[in-house]
């Protein structure tokens, strides 16, 4: 299972997570986040570092991979198929889709993105007004809706409670998890405790 933290900035903060092993660490680079990293951390980690994005100009993307070495792009916001294919042609860098969920309707927009080569996987995440990071979930039982060919993780309010309903959750594309605002202890600190016992316990299970 992809194990994915989102939402950090902090050196320090980074360097604690990264030793937890996690996939990959997301920065948000969204002006309105409280989250969003507006200059390069004194620290960056060696895993997976995907920039998270919403709406933003093709220029707005390769000064952040630039200036983070991004490795990956998340687009939260409303971006069409063609703007996936130039982020992907202008950075070289592969592109998660992501969804946000309230009901039925909102999985089946995938169909639209199923046949964009640029985008290899799929994020589901609550729908709120502060696109991504409100800490709410949304009804799980909606992703059987979901019969693509790509994988997805599951974001939306993930939290230190959940991990026998994370471990419990089937579905055959199902890759992973996105960690962020219920780990916290302010925006873009995380917990490195309940992370190392979330983490742990999710590895533990799943190498049973």
């Amino acid at each position: 299972m992809i194990i994915k933290v989102c939402g950090m900035r902090d050196g320090q903060n980074i360097r604690e997570v990264e030793s937890l092993h996690p996939d990959m660490i997301g920065f948000i680079c969204w002006e309105k986040s409280k989250r969003n990293v507006s200059s390069k951390p004194d620290y960056l980690p060696a895993v997976c570092r995907v920039g998270v994005f919403v709406d933003p100009t093709v220029d707005e993307v390769l000064s952040k991979v630039r200036m983070l070495g991004l490795n990956r792009i998340q687009l939260h916001g409303s971006e069409s198929p063609k703007m996936c294919e130039a982020v992907h042609k202008a950075t070289g860098l592969p592109i998660t889709k992501v969804f946000s969920v309230n009901d039925k309707m909102d999985i089946l927009k995938y169909h639209d993105y199923e046949g964009t080569a640029a985008v290899d996987m799929f994020l589901f995440d609550t729908k709120c007004k502060t696109v991504g990071g409100s800490g709410e979930q949304f009804d799980w039982d909606v992703l059987h809706y979901y019969d693509g060919k790509k994988p997805f993780l599951l974001a939306g309010g993930i939290g230190p409670d959940d991990e026998q309903r994370v471990l419990n959750f089937r579905h055959p594309q199902f890759a992973g998890i996105d960690l962020n605002s219920r780990f916290e202890i302010a925006p873009g600190i995380k917990d490195s405790k309940k992370l190392d016992k979330f983490i742990n316990t999710i590895r533990h299970e799943q190498n049973k």
